[in-house]
């Protein structure tokens, strides 16, 4: 699976593009505003690109302090140029409405996921105190630091490879009102070598007293996590469980069921999965009470070494 198409909806607001120039459209009803400026630059250093910079400057001035929602897309030529979170960061105080940020929003054509040179996200957090949903997508340098963050309800890290380093310092977070947490865990290729242990805080419960959804995306050894979250206490304040687009196959799916801790969701999303039709039906019917979405079942390839049969919906 690629990106092949940019968000609609972000933060539960329609997405309008923001002119390359001229005034912003006229909107009536809250929106998320999507800046993006492709650009191929093959400069020495790692900076966003001068055009990315004098747009976002140009839409601060214009749109400034009634922007609630904000989409990052292409900041020049995302594998060569870092991400504009200095720059982001620098425009806080002009930016007082922000509420929801997505940085990131980039299509296969612009830059693959493993490609787009990042940073550390976390100071967006401390920059922006007021923020309440931030989505992050990134590969190259894709860093995160222990912050604390009294408001924020959502964080969403999309990657193709997602390093230990990076969930460690997430779960070491103080994310006190967080209800939503969305991992994409990827592929131990591209660095996503995560496990069930890296992620023993979370799963004992030992970490966000808000958090309602979860949603461990992504994941090459989603067999082996399935096992770890079967009984893991923290199901029993969860509403909706999330382990879709990774390699889940019918050792995972028995093992969430037969866990008998998932009865009371709302909600488990396994599609895009490994899972044969008989162990989807006996999950469906296990979990009468449930919405269970085992849409798009994969095949496995006709590989000697079982390692290469299935992969991640989203790695290079």
């Amino acid at each position: 699976m690629t990106f092949s198409a940019h968000a609609t909806t972000f933060a539960g607001r329609p997405v309008v593009e923001v002119p390359v120039d001229g005034p912003l459209p006229t909107v009536e009803a809250p929106v998320a505003w999507r800046l993006s400026v492709p650009e191929y630059d093959t400069r020495d250093g790692n900076v966003p690109s001068d055009a990315f910079a004098a747009a976002f400057e140009r839409f601060v001035a214009q749109a400034g302090p009634q922007v609630e929602a904000l989409v990052v897309g292409a900041w020049g030529y995302a594998a060569f140029n870092t991400a504009p979170i200095a720059q982001l960061r620098a425009a806080a105080p002009r930016l007082p409405a922000l509420r929801a940020l997505f940085l990131g929003d980039m299509i296969f054509e612009e830059c693959e996921i493993s490609w787009m040179m990042v940073g550390d996200v976390s100071p967006l957090l401390t920059a922006y105190p007021a923020l309440e949903v931030l989505r992050v997508r990134g590969g190259q340098d894709f860093r995160f630091s222990p912050v604390r963050h009294a408001g924020l309800r959502e964080l969403a890290v999309e990657s193709g490879g997602l390093a230990p380093a990076f969930v460690h310092a997430v779960l070491d977070s103080d994310l006190p009102a967080l209800t939503d947490l969305e991992l994409w865990l990827g592929d131990s290729s591209y660095g996503g070598d995560t496990t069930g242990e890296d992620l023993a805080p979370l799963l004992a419960g030992e970490r966000f007293p808000a958090l309602r959804r979860l949603r461990l995306r992504n994941a090459e050894h989603a067999d082996d996590l399935a096992e770890a979250v079967a009984t893991a206490p923290v199901l029993a304040r969860l509403e909706r469980l999330d382990m879709s687009m990774g390699t889940l196959g019918d050792r995972g799916a028995r093992a969430l069921l037969a866990g008998g801790a998932l009865t009371h969701l709302a909600e488990l999303d396994l599609h895009r999965h490994y899972v044969t039709e008989q162990v989807a039906a006996e999950v469906a019917a296990g979990l009468p009470g449930v919405r269970v979405d085992l849409s798009d079942p994969q095949e496995e390839d006709d590989d000697e070494d079982e390692e290469f049969r299935r992969y991640v919906a989203v790695a290079e």
